[in-house]
């Protein structure tokens, strides 16, 4: 694949993953908008690897906390790291149930400009009333076990590309009554499951299909959005203990709309 593609995708995966407007729906949409042939969702999920990566190097904290509680909670005791990691893994059995299902029955049939046009203005649009109705009083630590179950039930929705993993999590965060920042940090939490589920099973496949281009594209791309995933997480946290989620849902709902005149105007 040559290598303005990659970075293209690369690119997109980076900046999009981590951002409430939807990686997969952009992803799908690249092709769509520079007349490529579709990449095809084994790529897709390579540079979803370079996003763990990222993920994982800036929630470390959490992470060594979770681990010390996984530690503690062998030994009998139960503290703020052993909630947290039960929290995680309880957010994610939903999307892991029905990501198979989905997989093993609806395949690529999601994958549609049409489709991708509706949910990424609907649920931008229900991003936006979630921010503005959703208090801002609880902070991570005050999460439930009920509270992080909801979120990954919301989470089962982002498998429809252009609803946004990121976007739906911290949209069902914020009508619960969490601080923008704290929804954000538990959206990435839940990312690093989600994504490492995701990119074992590619793993396999191109492990077995012994395709050594595909392979060295794919950790060209990863490598790539490794990097532009760093620095839009960054930057999204540091706006978003600033201020609030309408520039994405501004975008959401302007990008929507283009994507529905293009699919209803051809």
């Amino acid at each position: 694949m040559p290598i303005l593609h990659l970075a293209i995708l690369a690119l997109v995966q980076g900046i999009t993953e981590f951002l409430p407007i939807s990686s997969s729906g952009h992803l799908v949409l690249v092709p769509y908008v520079m007349n490529w042939t579709d990449q095809g969702l084994m790529l897709d999920v390579a540079v979803h690897v370079g996003t763990l990566l990222a993920v994982m190097l800036y929630a470390w904290r959490e992470i060594v906390m979770m681990l010390g509680g996984l530690w503690r909670l062998l030994r009998g005791r139960i503290d703020q790291g052993t909630r947290l990691m039960l929290q995680v893994i309880l957010g994610s059995i939903p999307v892991v149930v029905a990501g198979y299902v989905i997989a093993k029955y609806a395949g690529g049939m999601l994958r549609s400009v049409e489709i991708i046009g509706w949910t990424t203005l609907g649920f931008g649009i229900l991003l936006g009333l979630a921010d503005r109705a959703g208090m801002t009083v609880r902070r991570l630590e005050h999460m439930g076990y009920a509270s992080a179950l909801a979120i990954g039930f919301a989470q089962v929705l982002a498998l429809i590309p252009g609803t946004s993993r990121s976007g739906i999590t911290m949209t069902m965060a914020r009508f619960l009554g969490f601080e923008r920042a704290d929804a954000a940090r538990f959206s990435l939490l839940l990312a690093i499951p989600a994504i490492a589920g995701a990119g074992t099973l590619s793993g396999i496949e191109l492990w077995q299909s012994g395709d050594v281009q595909l392979t060295r594209d794919a950790f060209t791309a990863a490598g790539l959005a490794f990097v532009s995933a760093l620095v839009a997480i960054v930057l999204m946290m540091a706006w978003l203990r600033r201020a609030g989620f309408m520039p994405f849902v501004v975008y959401r709902i302007l990008l929507g709309g283009v994507l529905l005149y293009l699919v209803y105007a051809a």
